[in-house]
Parts: structure tokens; sequence; C-alpha cells
């Protein structure tokens, strides 16, 4: 197993956010590499260079942690496209491009479980046997290509997130577990998001919180409830889309005539790097400690949101100097100027 890096995720949380970028799988639909619907990471196989190359891009432009591109790459939504027995060789190349990257910087490298659809409360026994089986696989195969800690994300039962949880202490590592949240207050085993997120603390989760399905604006209220009710970390990755309280998740976004537009007609509703960065400064502000984003989330947007927080990254050297833009740039008659002179000699 490669070594993993000296500094884990606890110790850097100690000395400030920590930026988190994730959006893969959007991100790379939209580059041509992954098809929508079932969203499963292809990629990892198909295309391991459009990956490796995201992943380096979201280093450059300052993000802290390479999550291994393993989300819905489990059993049953391989078999939705007949890939099922590439399940093992999937989850070990996402692991070893994320660790290849990694190690180009500072970055940490995360192991990714998410909501696995085959949990169901009615039938809590047997269906918690199967979620535990997948979560175990997939992690083991993790751990073997060498990770720093684990994220369990976008989990809509509170059982199923507890669950993810137990193997990831089973093995001993850190454990950041995220809830998604499509319903307006609960999770859908009925539990108060912010119940939820305590619960998942007491439990012994090292980082709690929310990601994907609301934006800034609808995501912001219910991290500051979790901030006042946990002492421990708390983690907000939502995606960068104007969502508000008539429509606040991604997926009940609509246009005017009211057309659906989830999940692949969302750009009117895109939110600017400016207003990112905002969200970025607001969320520190409130005491969060893994800022991130997710579906949706790309490069200059993680730039913008770790220039909010007061870094210099290495995109940074390409940020924009709109002054100098040859139409509307402030400086653009002056820099005429001392050309003209340069050029007479």
């Amino acid at each position: 197993m490669p070594a993993r890096s000296k500094r884990g995720i606890l110790e850097r949380l100690k000395s400030g956010p920590v930026l988190g970028a994730e959006g893969y799988v959007f991100e790379l639909e939209r580059r041509g590499y992954i098809k929508a619907g079932p969203y499963v990471p292809e990629v990892v196989l198909d295309a391991p260079d459009a990956l490796r190359e995201l992943h380096r891009e979201f280093l450059r432009a300052g993000a802290d942690v390479m999550v291994a591109l393993t989300y819905y790459a489990h059993r049953g939504k391989l078999k939705d496209v007949g890939r099922e027995n590439d399940l093992e060789a999937m989850n070990r190349q996402a692991v070893r491009i994320a660790n290849e990257v990694a190690r180009e910087g500072d970055a940490l490298v995360a192991g990714d479980i998410c909501n696995t659809w085959a949990y169901d409360p009615k039938n809590k026994d047997a269906s918690s046997r199967v979620v535990r089986a997948m979560y175990e696989e997939q992690l083991s195969w993790a751990v073997e290509e060498g990770i720093d800690f684990v994220i369990a994300e976008t989990n809509d039962y509170l059982g199923e997130a507890l669950i993810a949880l137990e193997v990831i202490k089973g093995l001993k590592l850190p454990a950041m577990v995220t809830l998604a949240s499509t319903r307006p207050h609960q999770t859908w085993d009925g539990y108060d998001y912010v119940d939820a997120c305590k619960i998942l603390a007491d439990h012994g989760a090292d980082i709690v919180g929310m990601n994907c399905d609301r934006g800034p604006a609808t995501m912001l209220p219910i991290i500051e409830q979790v901030r006042s009710r946990v002492s421990g970390y708390v983690a907000m990755q939502p995606v960068p889309y104007k969502t508000e309280a008539a429509m606040p998740t991604f997926e009940s976004l609509k246009t005017a005539d009211g057309t659906n537009v989830f999940p692949i007609a969302l750009e009117p509703f895109l939110c600017t790097r400016f207003e990112m960065a905002d969200y970025a400064r607001r969320a520190q502000a409130l005491g969060v400690n893994y800022i991130g984003i997710c579906c949706g989330g790309s490069p200059h947007y993680v730039r913008a949101i770790a220039e909010a927080l007061g870094r210099t990254v290495p995109s940074s050297k390409y940020s924009p100097a709109i002054e100098l833009h040859p139409v509307i740039g402030t400086r653009v008659e002056e820099k005429e100027k001392e050309f003209l002179v340069d050029w007479k000699g």
C-alpha cells in the first residue's frame, strides 16, 4: 500500500479550512466522458487521461483533496451499464489515479462511497447487509491502493450513512459523512437534517455536513444550524446553482414555463464564480471546516473559492486581469501608449 500523507485530514483541519472539490461526474459528462442518466464513472477505465487531467486542474485550482472517482462505482450501478465485471478494476484504478495526481502537489486522497439505492428501511436487515457488503468491498480495494480518509457522501438515509460510518471506522480511518437534501427538512427515513448530522457526529464521524442537491443559498441556513449543534468538524459542499426557497434543490429547478431542467439543461441557473467566492467567505465566517463544491463544480469555481479563502494557488497565475481587456479594460489606453513608445524605439 502506498504511503499516505504525513499530515492527515484531521491535522489539516486543525490549521484551518480544507478545500474540497467534487463534481467530477457532471464535469466529465460535459466533456463527453460519462453518460448522463446512469452517471457511472466509466471514464476511469475508458479515458483515464481525462480523469487524470481533471484531478490535475482541481489540484492547480487549490483543492486540498483528490477524491477517488468511485461515486456510483458499485455493483448496482455498474450492472445498469453491463460493467459489473469491471468493478474491482474501476475502483482500484480510480484510487491509483487520485494518488498519482495528489503526489504532484500536497493533496490528500479520499476514498469515496455513496448512496447505493439498495437501502430500504422497510426491509432494513436484509438491505443493510447488502449495503454493508458493497461498502466493504469498495473500501477494501481503496485501502489497499492507499487513501488518507473516506468520504461517505450524498446519503439520503441516515440509516445508510450510519452503515457507511461503521465500515469506515472499522478500517480505522477518518470519516467524513455528508447528507443529501432532496427533501425539504428531513432525510428519507424521517430525521431532521440537523439532528441527523448530530447523530452521525455522536456515533464517531470526524466530519459531518451536507453535499449536493442544494445551492449555497438553500444549504447555508441548514449548515448554520448544524454548526451550532455539532462541536466537531462541519462540511459543506453545495452545487453551484441558484436555488431558492421555492426551488430549494437543483432537481426542482424549472424555467419560467415550468420545464424541469435537471440534470442536463441547468446552465441558466449556474452561479457565477463571484457568487461561489461569496459563499466560501460566508461558510468560513460560520465556522465551516471543509468548504467545497459538488455536482456542477469546475476548476474556475475551485480557484475562486480558494482565492476567497485568502490563498494563492498555481492557477492564480492566470486569474482574470480584466483591466487589460482590449475593449473594456481600464488600462488599455495606457498600455497602447507604452506600446507605441516602445515600437518607435
